[in-house]
């Protein structure tokens, strides 16, 4: 354990019309080194997640989040991206500059704003996190792509609908409680499952429930080592992290089976000398259900073909034996893209500190992470566990 979180602040996920990349960055950049305890001179290097792909025209946003306080003037700060999993892409960053000694308190911010751009531009930018070349053309944008991989796993495990309006109905349930989660809506298993006005059929199989809200939104935290966060009033340390890259063409491998996250998983956990049984939730990125679902499969909760158990037979309910999505998951709390990944890591942060409020995991001691961009093609993982 090398690194450790110590302060974090986070807004609200949905459509802020008010705001701007540039003044949510500032908010959550301001909160999170108070939070922790510093000055802002205190902060030796920054690394911002933003995607943008269209979304913002202000482009070459890093220096942006010094904007917040003129003594960050002069700091080293980066921009990075990597699809949907740019915000954990940053975090992962921060660690490494932690872990090499290049500074001794890092800020990490992720940020998007998506809701001010058009719905058919919406569509046309996600898919730039596809492989653009054999993908480019698929109807209904990123939600098409996984439509299509939705049906494939239909076809060679059979229908999964019951499932899909499960795991849709239990991370809309969750969200109720999470104060930042965009909709606070307990839909129920009944109008997840079945088409509508108001569900309506997306792509393939998958309903409007099955898909992650469009979203604006940021989150920070800050990051030091765990020898320096002992000594701060709250701390909780990286356990293990791994990123796996996956080929993005979906072409050169076996779509149905996230290999990416199924070996980010196996690294993190070896790293971490645990196994799944040893965590007390996870966070997975469920930009679809059909995501969560097979994502079940390759942390190892369920053999292939039989993720649709782990959420059937309620083991990653609340009250399951591995709760996953405590905080609702994209599909409640919103998908604000560069802001997901730093999201996770705070609201786990918070589970683990024993100030998730109203979405706190009975006695958590263990986290879980798994952010991924593109169809499994970024994949993430990180470990966390509270050091006091």
């Amino acid at each position: 354990m090398t690194a450790a979180i110590v302060g974090w602040a986070h807004l609200p996920f949905g459509r802020h019309a008010e705001e701007t990349v540039e003044s949510m960055i500032v908010k959550v950049a301001v909160d999170a080194i108070s939070d922790a305890g510093l000055e802002p001179k205190d902060i030796g290097e920054i690394y911002l997640g933003h995607f943008n792909g269209g979304f913002s025209p202000q482009d070459f946003t890093a220096s942006l989040v010094l904007q917040a306080d003129p003594a960050l003037r002069f700091t080293p700060a980066t921009r990075v991206e990597n699809a949907c999993a740019t915000g954990s892409t940053a975090v992962h960053m921060g660690v490494r500059a932690i872990s090499a000694g290049a500074a001794r308190f890092v800020l990490v911010v992720g940020v998007e704003q998506m809701t001010t751009t058009p719905g058919p531009e919406i569509g046309r930018n996600l898919l730039k996190a596809s492989y653009l070349a054999e993908e480019g053309d698929v109807q209904g944008g990123f939600a098409g792509v996984f439509g299509k991989i939705a049906e494939a796993y239909f076809q060679r495990h059979g229908d999964q609908s019951d499932a899909l309006a499960r795991i849709a109905a239990k991370n809309h349930k969750n969200g109720v409680n999470n104060p930042y989660a965009q909709m606070r809506k307990d839909l129920g298993y009944e109008f997840c499952r079945n088409e509508g006005e108001k569900n309506p059929f997306v792509a393939g199989p998958l309903k409007r429930t099955d898909c992650s809200l469009v979203s604006d939104g940021a989150a920070a935290l800050v990051l030091t080592d765990t020898a320096t966060a002992l000594g701060m009033k709250k701390a909780v340390a990286f356990r293990s992290l791994a990123h796996v890259q996956d080929f993005l063409p979906m072409s050169k491998r076996d779509i149905l089976k996230f290999d990416g996250c199924r070996h980010a998983w196996g690294q993190a956990l070896t790293q971490a000398r645990m196994g799944l049984e040893d965590l007390s939730f996870v966070e997975t990125h469920d930009c679809f259900t059909i995501a969560e679902l097979i994502e079940y499969e390759a942390m190892g909760l369920a053999p292939e073909g039989q993720g649709a158990r782990a959420i059937l037979e309620g083991w990653t309910e609340m009250d399951g034996k591995l709760p996953v999505n405590p905080s609702g998951g994209l599909k409640a709390k919103g998908h604000p893209i560069g802001a997901t990944g730093v999201s996770m890591h705070v609201l786990t942060a918070m589970q683990l500190t024993g100030e998730a409020g109203g979405i706190q995991v009975k006695n958590a001691e263990v986290g879980g992470i798994f952010n991924m961009g593109g169809a499994a093609v970024a994949n993430y993982v990180s470990i966390l566990q509270a050091l006091k």
